[in-house]
């Protein structure tokens, strides 16, 4: 969770809590990006569609902005969701690497929107990549002061 006001955390908490069928507690920290909101992570285990389910339970709430995401497992490909009240929802297919993997249906269908002018192809396929929802949500990534840091090594 990005962003949620002080008011819709335990609605948040419920709504994940109802998806995962347990109680869930979430450790709220203020949103730096946002003053007058909270951020929140949280990991989770479930069965293939559960991502689905989260960001459908969220989905509802225009003043959040959140990020759902499901590792690959040996009967399914990975999942993210993002979402922002200005852009909605977005979702990607994600393979073993973590690449965005788009059907090809999708780019055919970007492609004869840029071939007919309708639209530009480099701006189609940015949307396709989710690169909208990335440059809205880049800023709340970052962790806010006392949020838990991962520091990641390069194993040579």
């Amino acid at each position: 969770m990005h962003s949620a006001p002080r008011a819709l955390c335990p609605h948040v908490e419920w709504a994940v809590a109802g998806v995962l069928g347990a109680r869930v507690n979430l450790d709220w920290i203020r949103q730096p990006a946002a003053p007058g909101s909270w951020r929140s992570e949280f990991s989770w285990r479930g069965s293939v569609g559960t991502a689905s389910k989260l960001a459908s339970a969220l989905r509802g709430w225009q003043l959040l902005r959140f990020e759902v995401t499901s590792e690959p497992c040996p009967t399914a490909e990975g999942e993210r969701y993002s979402a922002t009240p200005e852009l909605g929802i977005f979702h990607a297919v994600t393979g073993i690497h973590g690449d965005i993997l788009i059907p090809e249906d999708r780019l055919r269908a970007a492609l004869a929107r840029s071939q007919r002018g309708e639209s530009n192809l480099e701006a189609e396929l940015a949307k396709l990549l989710g690169k909208p929802w990335d440059d809205e949500l880049e800023p709340f990534r970052y962790a806010g002061e006392g949020a838990p840091v991962r520091w990641l090594h390069q194993v040579v």
